[in-house]
């Protein structure tokens, strides 16, 4: 095991990160902006290393600075996290190249999956679902972008091949509305991600969004942690996960579990990384694979057992995966909730001191939070400053833990979603399960 590791974000995931670096032995290096110098895990590491002014693009997406900050701590690795760097292939391949231990997969594995087109093909090779669509980027000539369109069946989706975060994405609904489409997402794309690729996907009008949960070794070995439903969604950002999807048949999980192993293997994947699909009339759509730990990752340990960050780190190392598929036992059922800084009603982002903060308690309750009283709140980064997750042996179980959980925490000084998070967990639709990707938006329009 390696001595020594950089970690290279903020927040509640760089405590998550150096708390599981404590169990396995290995020294850290906190890097941090100038307003974050008092973050919890900066107090908690072994060295800090203040890398740049607030703005994330002169400090948590300075690439050239956080590897000098590798080279003058002496540290073996860097672990990305999620968002900033955790998917920027160049920063991957930076990393190796200097030397370093990049906790992720390879840069070439990064750049397939990121790119939508290059990741489709990947996965169809793979006998992965994927979701009827133009099979490439869209041609330049118009009669044949019409042609694929007839093919596929309207509505459909123009998305841009490097997008995320719900950006870079049009749906049609009509024939004379498609060219225009398509031409103003390219433009769009250009501008965002600076390739204007895109293709076109059919428009599946009420899915669920559930992914799948891997670890992978990049020595053929490969294993699933079961599914997590995502749907509750505002904006396309996530707001409450659980884990398992409600109301999924056992053998139509079973066939994507196996397609995703298979697809580990084929791509030679590396690390802890999440299938996500659109579900819809028992059927599963890829749509995109994350190649990084993610924010909703609690769930899959809570129903499990296995620690995704200490097995992410290992495989990235170098060891073989030590976990097989029959030790992995799904029980109980799991729920987190995301705590914002953001007012419950406009979600305009709130920032400033914390006079009162008091974390929920009990069986079956964890708060993943870099909080404590007096913590500044920075208008610099995302809203994001809680994970309330709870655990039961049923669904029900676990819904009436979250309940409490919410009721019973407190944080003043700053507004957060704690009021609306309360309201949805008593939400009939929600309690029931199973609910669409665009109930949220919906009910909160009402």
């Amino acid at each position: 095991m390696i001595e020594k590791m950089v970690i290279a974000n903020r927040g509640e995931i760089a405590l998550r990160i150096l708390r599981a670096c404590k169990e396995l032995d290995i020294k850290t290096v906190a890097i941090h902006s100038k307003i974050d110098r008092d973050l919890k895990h900066v107090r908690l590491a072994d060295e800090t290393v203040c890398i740049g002014p607030n703005p994330s693009t002169d400090s948590y997406l300075n690439i050239p600075a956080i590897i000098s900050a590798m080279e003058v701590t002496d540290s073996i690795a860097v672990h990305p996290g999620y968002g900033f760097l955790a998917e920027n292939a160049d920063f991957a391949e930076q990393v190796q190249k200097s030397g370093f231990i990049f906790i992720g997969p390879d840069a070439d594995v990064i750049r397939l999956m990121g790119d939508k087109v290059s990741a489709i093909e990947a996965m169809k090779k793979a006998g992965v679902p994927t979701v009827p669509g133009s099979d490439g980027p869209l041609p330049e000539n118009k009669e044949n972008c019409l042609e694929i369109a007839r093919h596929i069946g309207y509505p459909v989706i123009i998305k841009a091949a490097s997008g995320g975060g719900g950006r870079g994405m049009r749906v049609v609904h009509t024939e004379s509305a498609l060219i225009n489409s398509i031409h103003v997402t390219k433009a769009e794309a250009g501008a965002a991600f600076g390739d204007d690729t895109v293709y076109m996907e059919k428009f599946l009008q009420n899915p669920r969004h559930v992914e799948v949960q891997v670890l992978s070794d990049g020595q053929n070995n490969a294993i699933h942690l079961g599914d997590r439903d995502c749907s509750l969604q505002r904006r396309h950002q996530k707001v409450i996960e659980e884990a398992p999807a409600p109301h999924i048949p056992d053998n139509i999980r079973q066939e994507v579990y196996d397609a995703c192993i298979k697809a580990c293997i084929d791509i030679n994947y590396r690390g802890a990384g999440t299938f996500e699909f659109l579900y819809e009339d028992g059927r599963f759509y890829f749509i995109e694979m994350n190649t990084r730990i993610q924010v909703e990752h609690p769930v899959s340990e809570m129903v499990t057992g296995v620690d995704l960050i200490k097995e992410q780190i290992r495989v990235c190392v170098g060891e073989k995966l030590n976990i097989r598929q029959n030790d992995i036992k799904i029980t109980g059922h799991a729920f987190e909730c995301r705590i914002n800084a953001e007012d419950p009603k406009t979600f305009m982002p709130c920032s400033g001191i914390v006079k009162t903060y008091h974390p929920p308690g009990g069986l079956g309750i964890r708060v993943d939070s870099h909080l404590y009283c007096g913590y500044q709140v920075p208008p610099n980064y995302d809203s994001m400053i809680a994970k309330v997750i709870t655990y039961g042996e049923d669904r029900e179980t676990a819904l009436r833990r979250m309940r409490s959980a919410l009721d019973e925490m407190v944080i003043h000084g700053i507004r957060t979603n704690i009021e609306l998070q309360q309201e949805l967990v008593r939400d009939p639709v929600f309690t029931k399960g199973g609910m669409n990707i665009h109930y949220l938006e919906k009910k909160l329009e009402l």
